[in-house]
């Protein structure tokens, strides 16, 4: 993105020249899907599209922002003496559930300022665009007002907002891998201890492909919620007999003896995905240490298996592209990513293979769908930060 852009937006907004620039990425996961609730094992990395703001300090305690992707919401302006949730404030609700838990927190914010906010992430895809904002928004503060908050504390609050704020029951995978991203390396989470270590991602002749299906997806109106109380539900049958606190704590074999304490097909169904997901992770990790691709491609199609069959959160677009990936010549693995039910896939491919790729899988995709689907290449990337507006004007 034309960073150039962003600036000359603030300043046809808000007749004045931006005074600091920041971007924020989006994170796809490789491997862990709907383990972060379940106490399992993520391994997320944060992407090169993502989230730009621009930003000027105000001599009042009112803030306005404006969004380049909703330009018809127009400039959302509120007050820092008003923090709550207002429905008419739209997307702003996101930087807004921000500010107010840095405030509770006890950090002073004793003016307003603009924000200009431009994002190149596709809206409702699954790459993450409200985690994005709310580390974007974090990071602003933080800078802008010399806050110091530690960079975990504000994944924390991210994820606060999200559930608190916005009202969805999510995981910290989301905020985690944009917040702590590094570039060409993937975070192994444990989401029970919040223990983490950093795996670098060398995939040879291969790229990341991510797939949009174009169906958007609204995570706070799918079934997201369902699944996730489902999985409590089988836990708590396991927990009649057993001393677990998570589905994450289980091996397979633990799994296997002691499912008949669930003997309910769906709770059995949606725990087991939980559980054998999380064993996944591990052992994703294992193979791209041994530079094994090839078992890796494997263990990605078998999460992809395991999320239509065992936890029914693809749906017919999602299959359509994955399948017709997994037919493709240089294609290492293919899955569904984030929440499901619409939103994005990523593929493995061989950088040769890219445009045949994308021609075969977009023909049958258009064909059985009836609308395209969009490609993007994604490599991995740090996390949020400030640009610096004089290397930008040059």
């Amino acid at each position: 993105m034309d960073t150039k852009n962003i600036l000359k937006g603030y300043q046809d907004i808000f007749n004045e020249k931006a005074e600091k620039l920041f971007f924020s990425p989006g994170r796809i996961n490789l491997i862990g899907e709907h383990t972060d609730y379940n106490g399992g094992n993520v391994f997320p990395c944060a992407i090169s599209l993502g989230t730009y703001a621009a930003f000027g300090n105000r001599n009042d305690r009112k803030i306005k922002m404006f969004s380049e992707n909703l330009p018809d919401k127009g400039i959302i302006d509120f007050s820092l003496d008003d923090l709550d949730y207002k429905k008419e404030d739209d997307w702003a609700n996101y930087p807004k559930g921000m500010i107010y838990f840095i405030t509770q927190a006890g950090h002073k914010l004793d003016h307003g300022f603009n924000l200009y906010i431009h994002g190149n992430l596709p809206d409702g895809a699954g790459l993450s665009s409200s985690a994005s904002i709310e580390l974007l928004m974090g990071t602003v503060l933080n800078d802008a007002y010399s806050l110091n908050i530690d960079q975990l504390d504000l994944v924390k609050m991210g994820q606060k907002d999200e559930n608190d704020f916005i009202g969805v029951n999510s995981g910290i995978m989301d905020q985690f891998a944009v917040g702590m991203g590094k570039e060409n390396q993937a975070i192994l989470l444990d989401t029970n201890t919040m223990e983490y270590h950093y795996a670098p991602v060398e995939l040879g002749n291969n790229v990341i492909v991510i797939m949009n299906t174009n169906k958007h997806r609204a995570l706070a109106d799918s079934k997201y919620n369902e699944r996730r109380s489902q999985c409590e539900a089988a836990l708590a049958l396991l927990q009649t007999k057993l001393n677990i606190k998570s589905l994450g704590e289980l091996s397979i074999d633990e799994f296997d003896r002691n499912s008949y304490l669930i003997n309910d097909d769906i709770l059995i169904r949606r725990a087991r995905h939980a559980v054998f997901e999380n064993q996944r992770t591990l052992k994703a990790i294992k193979y791209l240490k041994e530079n094994n691709l090839i078992e890796f491609g494997k263990l990605v199609n078998a999460s992809h298996i395991s999320l239509h069959y065992d936890y029914e959160v693809t749906g017919i677009e999602l299959d359509t592209l994955v399948e017709a990936a997994w037919e493709q010549d240089g294609v290492l693995g293919a899955r569904m990513v984030g929440a499901g039910f619409g939103g994005c896939a990523i593929a493995i491919v061989d950088k040769d293979k890219i445009d045949d790729f994308q021609i075969n899988v977009g023909k049958i995709y258009k064909e059985k769908i009836g609308y395209e689907a969009d490609f993007y290449i994604a490599e991995i990337s740090n996390g949020p930060s400030e640009i610096s507006i004089s290397k930008v004007e040059k």
